[in-house]
């Protein structure tokens, strides 16, 4: 993509970046990020490597684009989801986009995401892989939790475990995100009918290697998110 055909920002935009041991990965994504001119939350989820030095490192590098949220003690998805939204919030943002700092998504899928925001064509976006270019095992998984999204949450997308996601900053105020873990995509889904969102998907490309397959949506993951499900639904 040439800078002529880069759709204009006109909003402020925060990049929820959630981490969790991210040190090979995460100078070179909120490199990325800053260059294309997003500003950055660095949500550190309780890491236990040297993730909080190098977001340490980054903020004086990149002032005042990045910022570093640290939680104690790892808490999952979800919370760092919700400690992004509550520091996007704080800081007026008009748009904030959730990305993963393992290295799996491309910086340039971000400029399909807030055009639709801007234009006030949509309220929420939510950027959908090809799961024909996914392994075998990850696309198996993300189909069946398509389905469970579906069973708990009563609507379909094309990729409910997408990571890229954006939120106008009315619409995150009205999302009530429970789930503390992996749970929280498909939850985010569930809010989205229940606050009657307009919903835009559009398609990304996603980068695999052994780090970004071990870490994807997998049976283990799959159960736990139903369990949560089923406890949330018992309550």
């Amino acid at each position: 993509m040439t800078k002529t055909d880069i759709p204009p920002i006109t909003s402020d935009i925060y990049i929820i970046l959630s981490c969790y041991n991210e040190e090979e990965t995460l100078e070179e994504v909120v490199t990325g990020l800053v260059t294309r001119g997003f500003k950055v939350l660095i949500i550190d989820d309780g890491s236990k490597d040297n993730s909080p030095k190098i977001a340490r490192k980054l903020v004086k590098k990149y002032s005042p684009m990045v910022y570093h949220y640290r939680h104690s003690i790892n808490i999952g998805l979800g919370g760092a989801i919700k400690t992004g939204i509550k520091a996007a919030l704080s800081k007026n943002a008009d748009i904030m986009i959730t990305f993963d700092a393992d290295g799996q998504h491309n910086p340039d899928d971000l400029y399909n995401m807030y055009p639709p925001l801007q234009d006030g064509e949509a309220d929420v976006v939510i950027a959908a892989r090809d799961f024909n270019d996914m392994p075998t095992g990850r696309r198996f998984g993300n189909t069946v939790m398509n389905q469970i999204t579906y069973l708990f949450q009563g609507k379909m997308v094309k990729d409910s475990q997408s990571g890229l996601r954006a939120f106008t900053a009315d619409a995150a105020r009205k999302l009530q995100l429970k789930s503390p873990q992996y749970g929280v995509s498909s939850e985010i889904i569930g809010e989205i009918k229940r606050r009657k969102l307009k919903l835009k998907e559009v398609p990304m490309t996603t980068i695999y290697d052994q780090r970004t397959i071990e870490k994807g949506t997998n049976t283990l993951v799959g159960i736990k998110i139903i369990l949560e499900f089923l406890n949330e639904t018992i309550k």
